[in-house]
């Protein structure tokens, strides 16, 4: 019994070194993962920077009636030719380059919120929303906090915009000053249209309709996971 003992305390004694290992490799993991993360955005900006630019030039060959609709799509097929590795510059891309400088050029403060921007979520943006304000705030939001395009899509057609406006507090000039934030963060509106409730639902149902979509959520994880309790007052639990 006294060898089992010392077997059973050399194991442990050899697992908590690994252990702490792994955690350090963990660490190094994370650097790297944080180092693809950078690079992913610089790609974006340099992309950005890009397309601006190609925008800036078909505008002002336009403008200045050195160029016609003919002209950029024989662009469109030189650069087909000669770059045949680099996509991204078809004629209908190269119009909306186009319209994308034109749209922000007389914003500089905006520029630099295009640039963190995908393609994607910078032409959803673009075409989705009506007025500049609008499409500073989406331009903000999706810089904030990196936003899918499916996110910032559906956050577009929920109309959050519309809904920040109607629901933000009535507030003094001076606490306005002295908490330039404070608007976001007495903000009580939420978009809950992925819960598919009718306009006129009830408080049971918006619970019931959030407790579905946690106990769906939690059953993808798979057979580890159980949904241990569904109550009308919304009370949910898993383990693992």
């Amino acid at each position: 019994m006294a060898v089992i003992k010392h077997i059973k305390k050399s194991t442990v004694q050899k697992k908590q070194p690994e252990k702490r290992m792994h955690e350090q490799f963990e660490q190094v993991a994370e650097i790297i993962r944080e180092g693809r993360r950078k690079a992913y955005s610089a790609i974006d900006t340099v992309l950005m920077d890009t397309y601006w630019n190609v925008g800036k030039y078909v505008s002002q060959k336009i403008e200045s009636a050195q160029w016609g609709e003919s002209i950029v799509v024989s662009l469109s097929a030189y650069l087909s030719e000669h770059l045949p590795d680099i996509k991204g510059f078809s004629e209908k891309n190269l119009w909306r380059m186009r319209q994308f400088f034109d749209l922000y050029k007389g914003y500089a403060k905006l520029s630099a919120l295009l640039r963190v921007l995908s393609w994607t979520n910078n032409m959803l943006i673009m075409s989705k929303c009506r007025t500049m304000e609008e499409r500073e705030f989406y331009l903000n939001l999706a810089a904030k906090d990196p936003y899918s395009s499916r996110e910032l899509e559906r956050a577009i057609n929920s109309a959050m915009f519309e809904r920040s406006i109607s629901s933000a507090p009535k507030l003094s000039a001076a606490l306005r000053v002295l908490h330039q934030n404070i608007s976001n963060i007495l903000r009580d509106s939420y978009s809950l249209d992925f819960l598919g409730l009718p306009d006129n639902h009830s408080e049971y149902d918006l619970r019931k309709g959030i407790v579905c979509s946690l106990k769906n959520f939690i059953i993808e994880f798979g057979r580890d996971f159980a949904f241990l309790h569904n109550q009308a007052a919304g009370q949910a639990a898993f383990t693992e």
